[in-house]
Formats: C-alpha cells, sequence, structure tokens
C-alpha cells in the first residue's frame, strides 16, 4: 500500500513538473509580414504591416483569420502603417500604428479616430485595463504611453525596449528587453523572470502566475511561477520568426504570427 502511495504521489509530482509541448494544430498562409494575432469570439485579428515595420507607408492593414485556420478577410481594415500590437474594449479595436493609436469600430470595421503620440517613434504593444484606458510600447524610445478618452500621456519612461505588454488581475506586465517585469504601484519595475536569449515579443498568461513568452527571433517560452522558465520552440535556425503571441485559454491553442514567413501557426499548449 506505502508503495502504491509513493508511486501515485511520484506520478503527480512528474505531472505537475512535466514540461510543455507543442503540438502544431494548423498554419495559415499568404498573410503579409503578420505581427500580432488577437483572439475575439471564434475569430482571429491579425496585424499585418505588409511593407517595412518603421515606415508609413499606408501598406498595413488587419486580417481576419478563424479559428480553423481558414483566412476569412485579408482585408478587413487597410491603409494602416506598420500596425503591430492589438487591444479590444467594447466593441473597439486598438492598433499599434507606428506612431499612433488607431481605434476601429469592430462591428462596422471603419476607422474611427486616429489618436497621435507625437513624440512617438516605434509603437508596439497594446495592452487594456478594466476602466477602459489604452497602454501602448514604444520599444524605441522605451516609454509607455497611457490612452484616457482618446487623449495620449506618458505613463512610463525608463522601460528599456518595451514591448509585449498585459494586464493580469489589472496589473500590468512588460516584456523589456530579455526581462519580464511587473509595474508596482508606484510605478517601480520588479523583475518576474529574467534572461531570456533575445528580446521578448508576445506575452501571455497560462495558468496562475505562470506566463508564455515569446521572442521575436524564433523563441517561445514557457515562465513557471518562480520566474524560472523552460524553451518550448527554437526556430531560429529555420529563420522562422515568433512575434506578438495569441492565446484561448479554454482551448490552450497559440496562434504564433511568423512575421517574414507571412503565416499564422495554431498550436497546442499541453503537457
Amino acid at each position: 500500500m506505502k508503495n502504491l502511495i509513493f508511486l501515485l504521489l511520484a506520478l503527480v509530482c512528474y505531472q505537475a513538473n512535466a514540461q510543455l509541448k507543442l503540438t502544431k494544430i494548423w498554419e495559415a498562409n499568404e498573410l503579409a509580414t503578420p505581427e500580432s494575432v488577437l483572439p475575439l469570439g471564434d475569430l482571429l485579428y491579425v496585424s499585418l504591416i505588409d511593407g517595412d515595420g518603421a515606415k508609413a507607408d499606408g501598406k498595413g492593414g488587419v486580417a481576419i483569420v478563424n479559428q480553423t485556420g481558414k483566412i476569412e478577410n485579408k482585408e478587413w481594415v487597410t491603409g494602416l502603417n506598420a500596425p503591430k500590437g492589438l487591444g479590444y474594449y467594447k466593441g473597439k479595436l486598438y492598433v499599434a500604428d507606428l506612431n499612433e493609436v488607431v481605434k476601429i469600430d469592430v462591428k462596422s470595421a471603419k476607422v474611427e479616430t486616429k489618436i497621435p503620440i507625437k513624440e512617438a517613434v516605434f509603437l508596439n504593444d497594446i495592452a487594456v485595463n478594466n476602466k477602459g484606458q489604452v497602454f501602448v510600447s514604444d520599444t524605441r524610445l522605451g516609454k509607455i504611453y497611457r490612452i484616457v478618452n482618446d487623449k495620449a500621456e506618458l505613463f512610463l519612461a525608463d522601460v528599456k525596449n518595451a514591448n509585449g505588454l498585459k494586464f493580469i488581475n489589472d496589473e500590468l506586465y512588460v516584456l523589456s528587453g530579455p526581462t519580464l517585469v511587473k509595474i508596482g504601484k508606484n510605478k517601480e519595475q520588479q523583475t518576474v523572470a529574467s534572461g531570456f536569449a533575445s528580446g521578448g515579443d508576445g506575452l501571455e498568461p497560462y495558468k496562475k502566475g505562470e506566463f508564455i513568452v515569446t521572442c521575436w527571433a524564433g523563441l517561445i517560452y514557457h515562465v513557471k511561477a518562480d520566474g524560472t522558465f523552460d524553451l518550448l520552440m527554437d526556430s531560429r535556425a529555420e529563420k522562422i520568426n515568433t512575434a506578438d503571441i495569441g492565446f484561448n485559454a479554454k482551448t490552450s491553442v497559440m496562434y504564433v504570427p511568423t512575421f517574414l514567413k507571412n503565416s499564422v501557426v495554431a498550436y497546442k499548449l499541453e503537457k
């Protein structure tokens, strides 16, 4: 009996500590430089740079892909400038678009307004808190801006290489280069995990206190609650990028935009 109990405990411990695995489900191709994926309902909204990621060339847009990998609309919204991170609040899609944030009505697919951030150089990711305040990172300047009532203001400076943003329980987490930080009540930066092999890009919560982090160069990490992390994917040798992911927590499916490979790949995340 004691041996049986020991074996059961050992099995539970093994399962708890087993490394996560990624199983490819599908790949949607012919998407022009996809940078970010945002799941909304049964659809995936995908920002398409389709040009130079640092130039206002009017080639960018947003596409729609369903959760089986079928491309529903490559030109849902067009005429944007190097669009990257996406955020959503009460029927509105917010897009980080180089030096402004574009606000789109999802139902009509119409651009409602463009919110300029005068000093911005390279707006990258977006997160929205439970009050509807929109936060956007500028990776080149190392700053985070906040938008309230369609007006932008500086929220935090000196966040080196600020990229991926995520609100969890209304607390802001930021990928700052190869480090994941939490922004404290007094705007201090508290390190959650550090030492990724490249600058962080996509950030999604997994289990309580855990995260999935991507680095644009082609890396995907599982960050544990104690700040340690496992490498789930390294596609650098194949030159397959892993940009700003989307994640469906109910199905444990992750959607990875491959940027220069012009596709979005869906993976099942499991032990």
